[in-house]
């Protein structure tokens, strides 16, 4: 018997820069954020982004920080004892084991929404596994202020991966079909990922094509994260990290209904959390060293 497709699955990859010689560098640290879909690694050779990953979490945070690590690391030339100070952050950041200190992942998806927006970010929507997050912060990434939805799945990457399956469309292409649409449908009603597979199960029967049911999910998501960011309310530049950030029908969407404009991001939207970790790593090492008379 033929094994079901799996729509849901996104590509997991990893990046290095080539430019970038790690024997030359003095200082070499990583940021891990474990998520609880997604797990990534950020590898800074004196500052500079040297090497990143971002793969699947699965059902234990310790294999999946050394798995986004090996991964991260593969192809440097590096071994995981090369790396001089690392922080874990993110829904598992204390199963990190090999990770020197921990930082929360508000303050590190913050940091690394500052970094890849060129210091810009001011409000940062962080849309993941099984959460949502907005944040403000100031004009060093530090943050002043945020909010947290994590009551269901629904509006989120694991609810849109349910979604995927459901309709069999490859979830990377739900933002373009959500897009590819007329005029748009009413939202789906339900805030529980559970009743929202259910309500779209539904309007399939009364002859909705997939399209159409993929731009209620949309429509209603986005209406979820705009109320969200309402109430914590948006100072330019407004950027958008997470696995939902690549969801161009969420995300035009939430433009649509904040009349705002995402500002771009210069890395994967992904690898903020574990990019602003490393940063945090960084920082302690150089007091580290200080402290030390180094």
């Amino acid at each position: 018997m033929a094994a079901e497709r799996e729509f849901w699955r996104w590509t997991e990859s990893a990046w290095r820069d080539p430019a970038i010689d790690p024997k030359a560098a003095r200082t070499l640290v990583m940021g891990v954020d474990i998520g609880s879909v997604s797990s990534q690694a950020a590898v800074l050779a004196d500052g500079r982004l040297f090497a990143a990953s971002s793969t699947r979490t699965g059902s234990s945070s310790p294999d999946a920080a050394k798995k986004a690590a090996a991964m991260a690391l593969e192809s440097t030339g590096l071994a995981a004892d090369a790396m001089q100070f690392v922080v874990g952050t993110g829904y598992g950041r204390v199963n990190v084991p090999f990770a020197d200190k921990t930082v929360t992942e508000i303050a590190c998806h913050a940091r690394g929404a500052h970094v890849m927006s060129d210091g810009a970010a001011r409000t940062i929507l962080d849309m993941g596994g099984q959460d949502c997050k907005v944040i403000r912060c100031d004009a060093s990434g530090k943050v002043v202020n945020f909010l947290m939805n994590d009551k269901c799945a629904a509006g989120t990457g694991r609810g849109m991966e349910v979604l995927a399956q459901l309709l069999a469309v490859p979830i990377e292409e739900i933002g373009p079909m959500s897009l590819d649409v007329s005029q748009e449908p009413e939202p789906v009603s339900s805030t529980c990922v559970v009743f929202a597979k259910t309500e779209a199960m539904g309007l399939m029967r009364r002859g909705m094509d997939k399209k159409t049911v993929l731009a209620a999910y949309c429509l209603a998501m986005a209406k979820r994260v705009a109320a969200l960011i309402g109430r914590v309310g948006i100072e330019p530049a407004f950027v958008v990290t997470g696995g939902i950030a690549k969801n161009a029908g969420v995300v035009r969407r939430v433009e649509r209904l904040l009349g705002v404009t995402a500002a771009p991001l210069n890395r994967d939207s992904q690898l903020a959390g574990a990019l602003g970790a490393a940063h945090f790593a960084l920082d302690a090492l150089a007091k580290q060293r200080s402290s030390d008379g180094q």
